[in-house]
C-alpha cells in the first residue's frame, strides 16, 4: 500500500469530511481514507497498481473541493485574503437577508392597508432577492451540491439546495397563484442560504485563528542562525543548519537550535519549556533548547537536533495531532451524519405523501399547499450544518486557545473530559506561576519594611 497526503480547501464541517471520505473510498484500490477537518487534509492508503494520486485528487475535486500542496504552508496574508473573500460573500448575503426580513416584518405586523400597499412592491423585490442570494453568494453551494448528488452523496450542500430550490419553486408558484404565500417561500430561500454562508465563514474563521495560534508558537524560533564554519561566523537560514554545526548566540537573542553549550556561560530563560521563572545558568556541556531566551552572556552551541526533531517542532506537531484526533463525541456525530440527510429527505417525502395521498384518502381532496409547506418546513428545520460543525469547531477553537496560552493538548479525549476534573496535582510551583517573580509583601523582623528594602 502507498500513502497520499492531500491538503483540501473548502471544508466547513463534519459533513464535508464524510463527503470526501465517500467520494475517495468509491475508487477501486482505496484501502483507507482519513479526513481531518482540523488539518483540512486527507491521508489516503491505496494500491498504486489499481489507482494513482491523480485519480484521488480528481475524486476530491469532483465534489467541489480544491486541492493544495501539503508541503506548502499558507502565509498569513493568504489566510487573511480568504477570510476577507468569505466575509464579503457573507456581507452581501446578509444585506439581501436584511431587506427581505424587513419587508416580511412589515407584512406580518402591518395593517391591512399597509399590507395592500406593500404587496405590489414585494411581488417583484422578493423574487429578485431570492434569486440574487441563491445564485449570487450561494452559487458556490450549488456548485458543490450538484456533483455530490450526481455521485449519490447526500450531504449538507444537497440538503441546503433542496430547501432553497423548494423555496424558489414555492415562491414561483405563488407568483402566478394569488392564494399561495409567495413572499414566505422566497424569504425561506434567502434565509437558509445566508445561514449556510454564515456557517461556512464561522468555520473558516475559527480554523484560521487556531492555525495562526500554532504558528505563533513556531515564531519563537528565529528564522536564522549565526553558524561558525572554518573560523568564520556566517548568518544562514535555520533550514541550512545541520547537526554538529557551531552556532553563536549573543545576549538578548533567542536560541535558534537544540544543542549543547560548547563554549561560554550565560543565564537562559527556559520558562517556555519548564514554566520555572528563574533563568538557569548554562555552561559548557549543558543542553539548551531552541526558542529559549539567552540573557546575560554569549554562548557557542553545538547543534544536536534540527527540523522535525527539534523541541518546538515536536510541540507544534503534538498540538496539530491533538486537534486532528477524534474524541468519542465527534465519532458519534459522524455516525449520526451518515444517516441524517437521507432521514430528513425521507421525512420531507412523507410530508408530501401524507398531505396529498393521505388527505385524499381521508377527505377526498389532496392538500397540495399544505403538503408543500410541510415538506419545506422539514427541509428547513432539518438543515444539519450546525450539527456537523459545532462540536468539531469547539474542539479546534479550544485547541488553538490552549496553544496561545501555552497549554499543550495531547489528546482529544483528554480535552473532552476536562469538564469532569475535580482535582489537579502539580509537581512544582513553576507550572502555575506567571513566569516572572515579583515582590508581594515584606515582613521585617526588626524595624520597618522600608528600612529592610533600603
Amino acid at each position: 500500500m502507498a500513502k497520499c497526503q492531500v491538503k483540501i480547501g473548502g471544508m466547513s464541517c463534519s459533513f464535508c469530511a464524510e463527503t470526501l471520505r465517500k467520494s475517495v473510498s468509491r475508487l477501486d484500490g482505496i484501502h483507507r481514507v482519513n479526513v481531518s477537518l482540523a488539518h483540512e487534509e486527507a491521508l489516503v492508503e491505496f494500491d498504486p497498481e489499481r489507482v494513482d494520486e491523480t485519480q484521488i485528487k480528481g475524486a476530491i475535486r469532483s465534489v467541489g473541493y480544491t486541492v493544495r500542496d501539503p508541503k506548502k504552508i499558507r502565509t498569513f496574508e493568504e489566510e487573511e485574503a480568504e477570510l476577507r473573500r468569505e466575509r464579503n460573500r457573507l456581507l452581501l448575503a446578509a444585506a439581501f437577508t436584511a431587506i427581505a426580513f424587513g419587508q416580511m416584518v412589515l407584512m406580518w405586523l402591518g395593517e391591512a392597508a399597509l399590507t395592500m400597499r406593500l404587496m405590489p412592491v414585494m411581488r417583484w423585490t422578493m423574487p429578485l432577492l431570492a434569486v440574487a442570494t441563491v445564485f449570487g453568494p450561494g452559487l458556490y453551494i450549488l456548485k458543490m451540491a450538484i456533483p455530490s448528488l450526481r455521485r449519490g452523496i447526500l450531504n449538507q450542500h444537497v440538503l441546503l439546495e433542496f430547501g432553497a430550490l423548494a423555496g424558489l419553486a414555492g415562491g414561483t408558484l405563488g407568483f402566478f397563484r394569488p392564494d399561495f404565500p409567495m413572499a414566505d417561500f422566497f424569504a425561506v430561500a434567502v434565509f437558509i442560504t445566508t445561514y449556510h454562508v454564515l456557517s461556512g465563514y464561522a468555520s473558516l474563521f475559527v480554523r484560521t485563528r487556531a492555525s495562526q495560534a500554532v504558528r505563533k508558537l513556531m515564531e519563537l524560533q528565529p528564522p536564522t542562525a549565526r553558524v561558525i564554519r572554518d573560523g568564520r561566523e556566517t548568518e544562514v537560514p535555520i533550514e541550512e543548519v545541520a547537526p554538529g554545526d557551531l552556532v553563536r548566540v549573543r545576549p538578548g537573542e533567542s536560541i535558534p537550535v537544540d544543542g549543547v553549550v560548547a563554549d561560554g556561560a550565560s543565564a537562559v530563560d527556559e520558562s517556555l519549556v519548564t514554566g520555572e521563572p528563574i533563568p538557569k545558568e548554562k555552561v559548557a556541556g549543558d543542553e539548551v533548547i531552541g526558542g529559549s531566551l539567552n540573557q546575560s552572556g554569549t554562548l557557542v552551541v553545538r547543534v544536536t537536533k534540527v527540523g522535525e526533531e527539534s523541541f518546538l517542532q515536536q510541540v507544534a506537531r503534538h498540538i496539530e495531532e491533538a486537534r486532528a484526533l477524534k474524541p468519542g463525541i465527534i465519532q458519534l456525530v459522524d455516525r449520526i451524519l451518515k444517516w441524517y440527510v437521507p432521514g430528513v429527505l425521507t421525512f420531507a417525502g412523507l410530508a408530501i405523501l401524507i398531505w396529498t395521498a393521505g388527505a385524499w384518502l381521508v377527505t377526498g381532496q389532496p392538500d397540495w399547499t399544505r403538503a408543500t409547506f410541510a415538506a419545506l418546513a422539514v427541509l428547513v428545520m432539518g438543515y444539519p450544518c450546525a450539527l456537523g460543525m459545532a462540536t468539531p469547531l469547539a474542539m479546534i477553537r479550544g485547541g488553538g486557545e490552549a496553544a496561545r496560552q501555552g497549554i499543550l493538548m495531547r489528546s482529544g479525549e483528554a480535552f473532552a473530559v476536562f469538564k469532569d476534573i475535580t482535582k489537579i496535582v502539580l509537581d512544582k510551583t513553576g507550572t502555575i506561576t506567571i513566569g516572572k517573580p515579583r515582590l508581594l509583601d515584606v515582613h521585617a523582623v526588626q524595624g520597618e519594611a522600608r528600612e529592610v528594602l533600603r
